[in-house]
């Protein structure tokens, strides 16, 4: 509990002043020239500084320290005043001057759904650094970026957090970190209007700026190819899933507050802006990362990329049935299913006096388990006496229930 005795009226004014600012969206409390003197910090040290600031405020209070965390967060509102988030926190520790309190967030005139959404993001910024991440560890979901792919993100909804990876020679390498909202309902979009985000590989495809945009999505766009072709064979309906930024007058929302998008601050997504190319860059959305060494990343890279390499050489051995048995019975693609595609294979391979493939610039990622689903990017480089083409291809793997990995679909990617 904090308990302060030394009650005034002039603290109690000024709580009233920053709970109107916080709910009822007014003009903010400290001039915008003070957020002037501030301005030697770029976009992304404004969003470090912000977070670290919270979380030291909150571990002033937790030690009892109640004097330095109203400083800390004085400053930091000052700095950014639509952290409403910080807001509450400092609305909360005024009022403890004045009455004791038992918890945040005990404005009486302000929406339940109001404060508890503060409080969720106050909860999943504070568990999160709280948490240990090992810097040398790499998410089991990413096998092999190619050499185009500069960066690569990584969504953990659990945690509320985006992770940016450089591509560092091949190896991913942590670059940052920024804190997320997803779905009102969580992860595993099916249906269109479900306000779930989905879970799988996903690549940037466009860039939409503010001005064609309303409020709502802040600084820009960058819509993902929700669904994919995976999401199409399942039925998963629904579109227009971006990783967007927040209205201009909130600097962040809560963690579970979106109809289905993923969401980071203004100042964020400006920062993502600069390493998010379009066309290459994949948005990987899971429920929970699994973070494994370097070495056992090393030993998944070998393994995967030893199906693909296998198919690559069978098919160019042109032993129709070593070639085959790379293909799931419940495989559809290049407007084929497996039927078709057996007896089209079966019919065409044998003509070829020779076939050549090379694949180049290829990516490998996973799903998530148990899903067992591997997306593999490449451009394939196909020619035979008779035929010769190029083009940005694109296969999902599934482990089926014999242990092995088989096409399950390929075609162009898009």
């Amino acid at each position: 509990m904090v308990n302060y005795a030394r009650a005034s009226s002039l603290m109690n004014i000024k709580y009233k002043i920053i709970a109107s600012v916080l709910f009822f969206q007014i003009n903010f409390l400290f001039a915008e020239n003070n957020f002037e003197k501030n301005t030697s910090l770029t976009v992304e040290e404004v969003s470090i500084y912000s977070e670290k600031v919270l979380i030291d405020a909150l571990d002033f209070v937790k030690n009892g320290n109640v004097d330095e965390a109203i400083e800390k967060l004085e400053k930091l509102i000052e700095l950014n005043p639509s952290f409403n988030a910080a807001q509450l926190i400092y609305a909360d520790l005024m009022l403890s001057r004045s009455q004791p309190i038992t918890d945040f967030g005990n404005i009486t005139n302000a929406p339940y759904t109001r404060i508890n959404s503060l409080l969720s993001e106050v909860k999943a910024r504070w568990n999160f650094h709280k948490a240990t991440i090992d810097n040398n560890k790499i998410p089991s979901s990413l096998i092999k970026l190619a050499n185009s792919q500069s960066h690569v993100i990584v969504v953990d909804a659990l945690t509320s957090r985006l992770f940016l990876f450089e591509n560092n020679n091949g190896v991913p390498k942590l670059k940052s970190d920024f804190y997320v909202t997803i779905g009102k309902n969580g992860t595993g979009k099916y249906v269109e209007g479900d306000q779930k985000t989905p879970i799988g590989v996903y690549f940037v495809t466009g860039f939409i700026p503010s001005e064609d945009l309303p409020d709502l999505y802040g600084d820009g766009a960058f819509p993902i190819n929700y669904p994919n072709a995976w999401d199409r064979s399942h039925n998963r309906t629904g579109y227009g899933i971006w990783l967007h930024g927040t209205p201009s007058k909130f600097y962040s929302r809560a963690p579970k507050d979106s109809d289905g998008c993923v969401i980071v601050s203004n100042n964020d997504l400006n920062t993502l802006s600069r390493f998010i190319d379009v066309g290459e860059t994949p948005i990987v959305i899971v429920d929970n990362i699994n973070w494994i060494t370097k070495d056992e990343w090393e030993k998944r890279n070998t393994s995967y990329n030893l199906f693909v390499e296998q198919w690559r050489q069978d098919w160019e051995s042109r032993n129709v049935g070593s070639y085959l048995s790379h293909y799931s019975k419940d495989y559809t693609g290049l407007g084929k299913n497996y039927d078709s595609w057996v007896e089209y294979k079966s019919r065409i391979i044998p003509t070829k006096k020779f076939i050549k493939v090379d694949l180049s610039n290829k990516s490998v990622f996973v799903y998530p388990e148990p899903i067992n689903l591997m997306v593999v990017t490449f451009m394939q480089d196909y020619s035979s006496d008779t035929f010769r083409k190029k083009f940005l291809k694109r296969q999902y793997w599934k482990m089926e229930q014999d242990g092995k990995w088989r096409i399950i679909f390929e075609g162009a990617a898009s």
